[in-house]
């Protein structure tokens, strides 16, 4: 998926790193299925998991019970179990998304070494590890909340739909936006076994930071993806992206000092806003989206403001 298969070697054509972990820790029959959920490249993992930490705090602060050791001791709880989950879950919707694109990634010289794109890794290979990943992630869904069941099982309608969306909208970025921050929602769900106006903002808050990022990343795919007919938010912006982004950046800060203020939180979590308001002004200012190096880079600072953000309702 576009928001979610950075590859920090950007010298070269291909977005698989060489000589990496997988390669001296693995066995050679589990690279490139270990390469099929990006383990390898951990932004993308970062960004589905940090919606989750703000749900988590959000919640963790609505329930009052901060300072006893029960409630320590679940959150930490809960804590590993969405880190597993967004490391499960990230893969498994990668392997859905190559899936759909095997044919579109040999046409380009990025994607063109992925698994299923070389024939590395078959379709049904990949299929039995979508099933396998999934399975991994009911489990991991069951120990929470029943709340959190019917929430955690809405999303893979989205996580199905998503590679779909750049064959047929100028703006799959959004869909991607509606799948990747899910778990304000969920993280929300399994503390309270409800859903409040927090979560709410946090997750509407998180739509349009996807929108900004993944419109970034976009940007450096631009001339293939024209070439080969995927759709995305950087070619139907093209040269309005610049004040796109800042409205949808602008509306990512508003939302979510909206949910800090309607859960309650003190001076600390808008002092922690503010540095993540100051880190995606950064980006506007000095990313060339004419520069795939420097679109990349951009992206992956998400992680810091996104770490920023969970700081700040931490320290509300």
């Amino acid at each position: 998926m576009s928001g979610s298969d950075f590859n920090r070697d950007i010298s070269g054509a291909s977005d698989i790193p060489q000589d990496n972990w997988v390669d001296r820790w693995l066995p050679a029959s589990w690279r490139p299925y270990a390469r099929l959920a990006r383990l390898d490249r951990p932004i993308g993992t970062w960004l589905l998991y940090l919606p989750c930490l703000w749900g988590l705090g959000l919640g963790w602060q609505a329930t009052g019970a901060l300072t006893t050791g029960a409630a320590a001791t679940e959150m930490l709880w809960l804590v590993v179990l969405f880190t597993l989950g967004a490391l499960v879950m990230r893969g498994a919707g990668c392997t859905v998304n190559d899936l759909w694109d095997r044919k579109i990634d040999t046409k380009v010289a990025r994607t063109a070494t992925r698994p299923l794109a070389s024939g590395a890794v078959s379709p049904t290979g990949a299929l039995a590890f979508l099933a396998a990943q999934l399975a991994v992630g009911l489990a991991i869904l069951l120990q929470l909340n029943s709340t959190s069941w019917v929430i955690g099982a809405a999303v893979l309608v989205l996580v199905f739909l998503y590679p779909a969306a750049k064959r047929v909208t100028d703006w799959p970025q959004a869909v991607l936006g509606l799948t990747f921050n899910w778990g304000a929602l969920l993280g929300y769900a399994a503390v309270t076994e409800t859903l409040a106006a927090p979560a709410v903002l946090a997750y509407a808050a998180g739509f349009f930071w996807t929108l900004g990022y993944d419109t970034i990343y976009a940007h450096q795919d631009k001339e293939d993806d024209a070439i080969v007919g995927v759709r995305s938010s950087a070619l139907a912006l093209g040269d309005k992206t610049k004040p796109a982004l800042a409205v949808f950046y602008s509306l990512t800060i508003a939302l979510l000092a909206a949910s800090l203020w309607s859960a309650g939180l003190g001076p600390l979590a808008y002092a922690g806003l503010a540095l993540a308001g100051l880190n995606l002004a950064r980006q506007l200012w000095v990313t060339d989206l004419d520069d795939p190096h420097a679109c990349l880079r951009t992206f992956w600072a998400n992680r810091d403001a996104g770490l920023l953000i969970a700081l700040a309702i931490t320290l509300g």
